[in-house]
């Protein structure tokens, strides 16, 4: 227990007194284990050994410099027995006339204990003891921190809705302690809200035709002062909300102050961007563009990438510097598209000897991941962790610098020599003369680079057994221990790095005619990680070929900086392969043919723009006015900026004639029909025909 303090049995029955003396504050309860004395009296592990420290050493009461588990290992060691605490459900009642909760602890004189807190279920009770539920939303997180007010919105939609502006913006919302001001309004948008308060606490709720209520919303206590107003105002008596909860265990708590920091981060971002559709897209994570072909959804997808990526600077692709295009991926998918090329799969590899064999490669959008996870964890680092990790860089490069590769030789613990042949960025090779089995072996970089700037102290290979936490030894820890005591026996002096703390950048991955791909197959489990919902460690999970990896339990999750942008044709023939599974993770947006117009200023000739727009707005409406069409088979503005190399008469008979027919092929009015389209477009077969019997001639 390498964090433990100094402390022995005496100390933890000293603790034990003082804990019974002056109780355990809130903040230091236990949500996972407890201590059970003699006399049967329980105790946080943690909070014990805080204490223990403090009566013995002199130091600041504090749980921050160990673990839960840690602490459990540490007591169990000294002969005290320690339990797995079980989870206790409180119920909190509001009536207009009073909130009680069964948690004695419960105040409303501090509501931000809500913090603490995680909700189990939340529902309206009438009088006559009918029970309302919430309606949720297609995509709704179920009993999350905003049921309960969503359900006093759903509940007196209309009574809300009638309100005067003035009362709306000073309807009281919370007050989490009798010495601050009460938070109060209800408005009608994010934005109007964000003018009163620039912070992601924040619900919003739908109603009617597109209009919103937006209030202040963020633990589980922060809204018991609206939900009571509801019922004070518009309730009958003897109505009442019931909100069911129980306390965080610490894994919660970390996951949700992490996810906080990151979205926090995130929508500072949020400000100044070139497209609207930047900002939808940062909102909904998945984006799906579909419309009619030609209306320039490629096009877009990369215009908005590049304008997120840039901050809003430029939305020109070319404009990005090569780093920053490692921020966007491109991929196309088609009908063989397959799981082995999106995620990992086993592909063949050349050997040395010449001979074949398989080994397992990630896909493109696994390596893209990587590195928006990289990049998301480094973020998450503090200042003194980074510093850290560089000076441990700086001191592994300059060992793997000074040694000759193949020449110079080490010894494991057991005596087995071997020679260090190269090393890249993920692996250590080794060269092992002695061993007719395994002669050669590729040890993890990660890993020594991982036990180095641990700055635990490794004695034996069951302490890298037991620090990587595997219950037996892999083929290559008595090869890592060497390394790592090689380094070590250098000490290299290597200068403490000033690192700056890693900036949380956007990644955006774009997938071209994704209806094309059997989706389901291509993104496997992944469908679930995809979920704006489950994004980061709340969405972990074990792909297809995770037992051929070389950590078998590794996991795999998407962060928080990843966002995907999707195009689709409408009259694509494969658009019904798009499963439901994965439609409800994506907001679609419809793009018609008329718009993005813009694009066509870029032909640089106000004329030939103009003629554009004029036939392809005529062309378009005879389309649609044909029996058998629709608005999804018109043609988009993208088509006309091949106007750059062509003549109009070249793009009628290169490109939209060939795509017309195609539409209206086993008509019975075939001919008719492209006989209009042709002259609508204004194309005349006749006159191009004479041109060329005359150039015959």
């Amino acid at each position: 227990m390498k964090n433990i303090p100094k402390i022995a049995k005496q100390d933890v029955d000293e603790a034990l007194k003082y804990i019974d003396e002056h109780g355990v504050p809130f903040h230091n309860q236990s949500t996972k284990y407890e201590l059970v004395s003699e006399d049967g009296k329980r105790y946080p592990p943690k909070y014990v050994v805080a204490v223990a420290d403090h009566l013995a050493n002199g130091t600041d009461i504090s749980t921050e410099r160990f673990n839960s588990v840690e602490a459990k290992s540490y007591l169990e060691g000294q002969g005290f027995t320690v339990e797995t605490k079980q989870q206790e459900k409180f119920v909190l009642s509001i009536t207009a006339k009073g909130v009680e909760s069964t948690d004695e602890r419960f105040t409303m004189d501090n509501l931000s204990l809500g913090d603490n807190y995680k909700p189990l279920d939340a529902y309206f009770q009438k009088a006559n003891g009918d029970i309302i539920r919430r309606s949720y939303s297609k995509g709704e997180r179920r009993n999350s921190n905003q049921t309960l007010p969503r359900i006093a919105c759903q509940v007196f939609e209309k009574q809300l809705a009638t309100l005067s502006v003035e009362d709306k913006e000073n309807f009281p919302i919370c007050k989490y302690n009798p010495n601050s001001d009460t938070i109060r309004g209800i408005f009608a948008s994010v934005d109007d809200f964000r003018k009163h308060r620039n912070t992601i606490e924040y619900l919003t709720y739908s109603y009617g035709n597109g209009r919103q209520f937006v209030i202040y919303c963020w633990n589980i206590f922060s809204t018991i002062i609206f939900v009571q107003e509801c019922l004070k105002r518009f309730g009958e008596p003897g109505d009442q909300f019931i909100l069911t909860y129980r306390e965080k265990d610490e894994k919660e708590t970390i996951a949700e102050e992490t996810e906080a920091a990151a979205q926090e981060e995130l929508v500072q971002q949020f400000k100044g961007y070139r497209n609207p559709f930047s900002s939808m897209l940062i909102e909904s994570k998945n984006l799906i563009f579909r419309g009619a072909p030609g209306t320039g959804k490629s096009y877009l997808a990369k215009e908005i990438a590049t304008d997120i990526i840039s901050n809003g600077y430029f939305d020109d692709y070319t404009l990005l510097t090569d780093e920053q295009k490692k921020q966007v991926e491109f991929v196309q998918f088609h009908p063989s598209y397959d799981y082995s090329d999106f995620v990992e799969g086993l592909r063949p590899k050349l050997n040395d000897d010449g001979t074949m064999s398989f080994e397992l490669q990630d896909g493109i959008f696994k390596k893209f991941v990587a590195r928006a996870r990289k990049n998301y964890e480094d973020s998450q680092k503090a200042k003194e962790m980074v510093e850290n990790e560089a000076t441990v860089q700086e001191s592994m490069a300059e060992f793997f610098s000074g040694i000759e590769f193949g020449v110079d030789t080490f010894k494991t613990i057991n005596g087995s020599e071997f020679t260090i042949t190269s090393v890249d960025d993920e692996h250590i090779n080794i060269s092992i003369p002695g061993n007719a089995t395994v002669n050669k072996l590729a040890l993890a970089l990660d890993e020594v680079r991982k036990m180095l700037e641990s700055g635990q102290k490794f004695e034996k290979i069951k302490d890298i057994t037991a620090f990587f936490g595997k219950t037996f030894a892999t083929q290559g820890y008595s090869y890592d221990f060497a390394i790592y005591k090689a380094i070590k026996a250098k000490k290299i002096k290597a200068s403490k790095q000033k690192a700056k703390q890693e900036e949380l950048k956007k990644y955006i991955f774009i997938i071209d005619e994704i209806n094309r791909g059997e989706i389901s197959k291509i993104f496997g489990e992944l469908f679930f990680a995809i979920d704006p919902g489950y994004r980061g460690k709340a969405g972990e999970i074990s792909t297809q070929y995770a037992n051929l990896h070389s950590d078998p339990d590794e996991k795999f999750y998407i962060p928080e900086n990843v966002y995907i942008i999707g195009t689709m044709n409408d009259i694509d023939r494969s658009v019904d392969s798009f499963d439901f599974a994965m439609r409800r993770r994506f907001r679609f947006v419809e793009l018609r043919a008329d718009e993005r117009l813009e694009m066509l200023a870029s032909l640089e000739n106000e004329e030939l723009e103009a003629e554009a727009i004029k036939r392809m707005t005529a062309l378009n409406k005879e389309i649609a006015d044909a029996e058998d069409l629709n608005e999804n088979y018109q043609i988009g503005a993208a088509y006309f900026l091949k106007l750059k190399t062509l003549d109009f008469d070249q793009l009628w008979t290169d490109y939209l004639q060939p795509l017309l027919q195609e539409y209206v092929q086993g008509m019975y009015d075939e001919e008719e029909l492209m006989s209009r389209f042709a002259r609508a477009y204004g194309y005349q077969e006749s006159a191009r025909g004479d041109s060329n019997e005359v150039a015959q001639d």
